[in-house]
């Protein structure tokens, strides 16, 4: 399962953008990745740590602004279809899972 956190955030006053960093911040050191400069991605076991990282991203929520979290399944995840506009080209995502054995 790939848990997905959307925001938008304030960051027009110094302490908007501390308070917006600090969040961003905050999913790295939980171990997502920057898809785009407000969408983090991190791959789950499965629903309990979906569950888990929902709250604990609840409780480092900023003051102000707007976070969504999207939970889908791997299948999914590997439909999106990503466009690099420095490569002109399409390119489907390829995701390399860990095997367990």
């Amino acid at each position: 399962m790939w848990m997905l956190v959307l925001f938008d955030l304030p960051v027009l006053e110094p302490e908007e953008r501390k308070e917006a960093t600090k969040f961003r911040n905050y999913l790295l050191d939980c171990g997502f990745k920057m898809v785009q400069f407000s969408v983090y991605t991190r791959l789950l076991s499965g629903k309990d740590s979906a569950i888990k990282h929902t709250k604990q991203i609840e409780q480092h929520l900023p003051e102000n602004g707007k976070v969504e979290i999207i939970c889908i399944t791997d299948k999914q995840y590997e439909n999106i279809i990503s466009f690099d506009s420095s490569k002109k080209t399409a390119k489907k995502s390829t995701i390399e899972q860990p095997l367990l054995f």
